[in-house]
């Protein structure tokens, strides 16, 4: 059986740049849309985090305003309850790489988004050795969102960072704006992309937007986490 491997956020804050702290987590229709696609196509899906915690979802990704209406908001609280794999997760240092240079037994590797990411993923050596073994294997990867924050731990053994040259997307500054939460963020995450060397590309703001450079697949918002799935299980054949 084909085997995807979600690697989520541990965090349960973010920290502003009043050194405040918001609460987060994943975003859940960012999990749960790509989770339901590898399901219906007969893929298991793996849940790894940060030292093994229970992932927690942000709670402002529950609400109707953020699906566009109550159905959708029940719908995506449902497909959360389906996900049993959310409640007993790997942890991401125990994720062994096999001889092809790759995540053993899996075939391809997921991070949905949300602002954890930039709290924990951003920093976390060994989501980074994971993202570089998995672009270096071939194996597809899709990351969507604030999901490419985890890109930013992410250095080759000289020490550039694995992204450098890539072409990709992520939440953009000006859906940050939009948002209301680019001035209060400690960095953004398009900005530091483009420090590492990415060539990001900027799609309409909330549209689905998903960019394919050889196995790295990136969607800018949670608009784009389907179509990333879509992507990877195309790529899975």
């Amino acid at each position: 059986m084909t085997q995807i491997l979600f690697v989520l956020t541990g965090a349960r804050h973010w920290t502003l740049a009043d050194g405040t702290q918001h609460p987060t987590g994943f975003w859940a229709d960012e999990a749960v849309a790509p989770y339901e696609a590898f399901a219906a196509v007969g893929h298991e899906v793996v849940v790894a985090t940060p030292g093994g915690v229970v992932p927690a979802v942000d709670e402002a990704s529950l609400s109707a305003d953020a699906n566009g209406g109550q159905d959708n908001a029940d719908r995506v609280a449902a497909g959360l309850e389906s996900f049993t794999a959310l409640g007993h997760p790997l942890s991401i240092e125990d994720v062994r790489i096999d001889s092809a240079g790759g995540p053993a037994g899996f075939d391809a590797v997921f991070y949905p988004g949300g602002h954890g990411p930039m709290e924990d993923l951003a920093t976390d050596s060994d989501s980074g050795t994971l993202l570089v073994r998995t672009l270096a294997s071939g194996r597809p990867l899709g990351v969507v969102c604030h999901g490419p924050a985890a890109l930013l731990a992410a250095h080759t053994q000289e020490g550039a960072n694995a992204v450098h040259g890539y072409r990709l997307t992520g939440f953009t500054n000006a859906e940050e704006r939009m948002t209301g939460l680019a001035d209060k963020a400690k960095w953004l995450l398009q900005d530091r992309l483009v420090e590492a060397g990415a060539h990001f590309d900027e799609g309409e703001p909330w549209a689905p937007h998903v960019v394919v450079d050889h196995n790295l697949v990136t969607g800018q918002n949670p608009a784009s986490a389907g179509p990333v799935a879509a992507e990877l299980i195309k790529m899975l054949g």
